[in-house]
């Protein structure tokens, strides 16, 4: 099985790119980016050519101290390496060329031109291998076919082609190495896409893996199967496999203790690991903290009896809960409670119900609550906020301690959501909207109470039902076209008429929004009918929300949760 090289330098991206390629259908391995190259990795492992390299992106610069450095002999294996955004900067910096600040940073969709003249014989077949992946005319199952590259004895084109392309960077290379050449500009004039005449070495200052970059993935196929010569050899099944054969000797006779919300993530974690360890061996937890969603908990528990699970504790803490986040306002604070009780209330449970201090705690984390809580595979990656089961000082010394399994954490959200159908999870579990662990108290901005969560639960579940309800102009519901749609609750108050009299009520947010993997997200386009409609029936039904408000915010710069 061919597998590429990821080093990761800290992006919030660089896992993307390894879902991206695993897509379509090649093994990837990740990372950081100042490990040694040694021989076992070199070698491949698990039967795996290495066939690659890629240098992901990263929030620092190249001409400082905090970046990281990558093994040098990257440069002598002759394997082909791409360098992405500061992947590319750092290819230039080791390779002899100039990386300076930008006057004003390039972010957001940028504009994209491609431009070749007849290129020398040396580099016509690699290189336009490469530039393939920006043809428009060139479909995605020709070049995983190998079908769209020259022929030898071709004569070699000249080669234009246009795109936008998402960016995200504050410097630019103002000096290629020595024997690079630029292939692309981006709108305002600094290179894009570069090459080497010799050597196959390949830089795109912007990012293919987000969705927001046209041909994204063609470019990637193009380096993955052009430049690199990969064959197809990987899919969610082989993950699974890979799952059922190293956890059980990993675990050994040890129970396994699942905290399971009932959302997605948490409930593909438990699919998997009844399918991997037995049902005997796993017990499955849920917390009904307060925090929940209305009916959450009789709707949890049914679904994980579906499952065949044997052992499903439900504890209810909703005071104890409640109490920890009393007079706490601080969002980072929040979580940290919430995560510290998560966790104390499972060992006292788990004491209750005489499982060994061998005990295993298993949790459905994904690679995004990973990385934006800055524990990426590197030590670059910045924190953009702490997730409940990331963040908490007891949960990073279980990691430490290697007492925690994550069968997920190498996934984003829609491969779990395609793992989850492989088990055989009901659709209506698997298209279940993301829901976070800490619940409706990263919903509710300042102090979180009993009144303000019961406020919440029910003009939530009024917005999620009229989505299920209402149909897109394409005929699917509105909740099937929104990847995630959730209400908050706005600590401030606002003066409204009810019937003649002054009615002074909770402002109340509406959010929507489209994704592909939840890094990065678009606002969902409401038809104006649909919100008015909406609001009305929330203000009329919930006495205690005077306003309703839509968030047109789109990630990034916002995130998609609140807190």
């Amino acid at each position: 099985m061919d597998k590429i090289l990821i080093l990761d330098f800290g992006s919030q991206t660089t896992q993307l790119i390894g879902r991206r390629i695993r897509d379509l259908g090649v093994y990837t391995e990740i990372l950081p980016g100042d490990a040694a190259l040694t021989g076992s990795i070199l070698r491949g492992g698990k039967g795996a050519a290495l066939k690659g390299i890629i240098l992901s992106g990263s929030p620092e610069s190249v001409y400082t101290n905090a970046g990281a450095v990558p093994d040098r002999r990257i440069y002598e294996l002759g394997l082909p390496v791409l360098g992405i955004c500061y992947g590319l900067q750092r290819m230039t910096w080791d390779l002899g060329g100039k990386v300076e600040p930008l006057p004003k940073r390039e972010y957001g969709r940028v504009g994209v031109s491609v431009a070749a003249e007849k290129m020398d014989e040396a580099d016509f077949g690699r290189t336009l291998k490469f530039l393939s992946g920006f043809d428009a005319n060139i479909p995605l199952s020709l070049i995983i076919s190998a079908g769209a590259w020259p022929q030898p004895g071709d004569q070699a084109p000249a080669f234009s082609a246009a795109f936008t392309a998402w960016m995200s960077h504050g410097d630019t290379l103002t000096q290629l190495a020595p024997g690079f050449r630029q292939y692309g500009t981006s709108g305002t004039g600094y290179p894009a896409i570069v090459a080497h005449t010799q050597k196959p070495w390949f830089g795109l200052q912007f990012h293919p893996e987000a969705t927001h970059t046209e041909r994204g993935t063609e470019a990637l196929a193009a380096f993955v199967f052009g430049v690199c010569g990969c064959v197809q050899g990987w899919s969610m099944e082989k993950y699974v496999e890979e799952i059922c054969a190293s956890l059980p000797g990993w675990v050994g006779e040890n129970p396994v203790l699942l905290l399971i919300s009932g959302g997605v993530d948490s409930t593909v974690a438990g699919a998997l690991l009844l399918k991997a360890l037995g049902s005997e061996k796993v017990h499955l937890m849920y917390m009904d903290t307060g925090l929940m969603r209305k009916n959450e908990t009789e709707i949890v528990s049914a679904n994980l009896k579906r499952l065949g699970a044997k052992n499903l504790h439900i504890i209810h803490c909703e005071a104890e809960f409640l109490s920890a986040l009393k007079g706490l306002e601080d969002p980072e604070a929040k979580r940290r409670a919430i995560g510290d009780l998560f966790i104390k209330v499972q060992e006292r449970e788990l004491a209750r119900l005489g499982l060994p201090d061998s005990c295993f705690l298993a949790q459905g984390t994904l690679y995004t609550d990973l990385i934006e809580s800055g524990k990426g595979v590197g030590k670059k990656a910045h924190l953009i906020k702490s997730h409940h089961n990331v963040g908490s000082p007891l949960v990073d010394a279980k990691r430490r301690a290697g007492r925690i399994i994550e069968p997920l954490d190498r996934l984003y959200k829609d491969e779990v959501r395609k793992l989850g159908r492989l088990l055989g999870i009901d659709e209506d579990i698997v298209r279940r909207h993301p829901f976070p662990g800490p619940g409706l108290a990263v919903r509710i901005p300042g102090e979180v109470t009993r009144e303000k969560c019961e406020i919440l639960r029910e003009a939530d579940s009024i917005f999620i039902d009229e989505l299920k309800k209402r149909r897109s102009p394409a005929g699917n519901s509105l909740y099937d076209e929104i990847w995630q749609a959730f209400a908050v609750l706005l600590p401030i108050r606002s003066v409204g008429v009810a019937g003649d009299v002054r009615k002074y009520g909770w402002v109340l947010a509406l959010r929507a929004i489209t994704s592909a993997d939840g890094m990065t997200a678009d606002v969902y386009p409401f038809p104006a009918k649909d919100l008015l409609e909406i609001s009305t029936l929330i203000t009329n039904t919930v006495k205690d929300i005077g306003r309703v408000t839509y968030d047109i915010s789109s990630k990034p710069p916002a995130t998609i949760e609140w807190e």
